[in-house]
């Protein structure tokens, strides 16, 4: 029997207590509903938050953890450094990690790109079309050749983040705005998405097709073989060199 991959879904979850028109969409949280569908499509999955002490990213935590994924948005800088520091070195060791949305702005991604993560942004009604461009990939399984997205937050090129190692969507909004909307890297021995839709006050994570991305993308990016590597002095190899 296939071990399920252990995902933990982080929310700052602050929105949803404060906005009475966010909490209509996400009553119990963002996160409640990301871990609800992954369990959906047979995933093991638990939340923790940015008010939990340690913000739930304990050592406990992310070393039984396979893939994080990092909803945030209004409190990037509320997040401890030590706590980003851990994630970093567990996403280095081979944990996945799934950025979404305004995550883009987290310090965790950002340690991670070695860049400014900045964009064009409308806070808006705007239609987005999420176009597969490459079909073959496994966060693209079950997909057709788009999801469409009746109301979405626009966000806009130029993204300041590094070439991707693979990238599977690219957005069209109704403005007439592109966005490179599903991006994936490898740091260290840990695979990176980044996925772009899921502003809070749409119901983007209700989305049947949206919910299978993240699940395929939680599947993807877990652990599998990692080599044993090792670092630090060493004798030559070649005598009397």
């Amino acid at each position: 029997m296939t071990t399920p991959v252990r995902v933990t879904v982080w929310n700052e979850y602050r929105h949803e207590r404060r906005d009475p028109k966010v909490a209509a969409i996400y009553p119990d949280g963002i996160h409640t509903t990301i871990a609800a569908g992954l369990r959906e499509h047979g995933l093991e999955a638990r939340t923790a938050t940015l008010d939990e002490p340690e913000h739930g990213l304990t050592d406990e935590v992310l070393n039984t953890t396979d893939v994080l994924i990092w909803w945030g948005h209004s409190a990037h800088g509320e997040v401890a450094d030590d706590v980003v520091a851990r994630v970093q070195q567990r996403v280095l060791a081979g944990m996945g990690l799934i950025v979404l949305h305004s995550g883009h702005f987290s310090k965790i991604f950002r340690a991670l790109m070695g860049t400014s993560c900045d964009l064009k942004w409308r806070e808006g009604n705007d239609r987005e079309l999420l176009w597969v461009v490459a079909p073959g990939h496994p966060i693209a399984e079950g997909l057709g050749e788009l999801i469409m997205l009746d109301q979405e937050e626009m966000y806009g090129e130029h993204f300041d983040i590094p070439p991707p190692e693979t990238l599977v969507f690219i957005s069209w909004f109704s403005g007439g705005e592109v966005f490179r909307s599903g991006a994936c890297y490898t740091r260290g021995a840990g695979r990176i998405f980044y996925f772009r839709p899921g502003h809070e006050t749409h119901p983007t994570y209700h989305h049947p097709e949206v919910q299978r991305v993240i699940a395929n993308a939680a599947r993807w990016a877990a652990p599998g073989y990692v080599a044993t590597r090792s670092y630090g002095n060493r004798p030559p190899h070649v005598p009397g060199s």
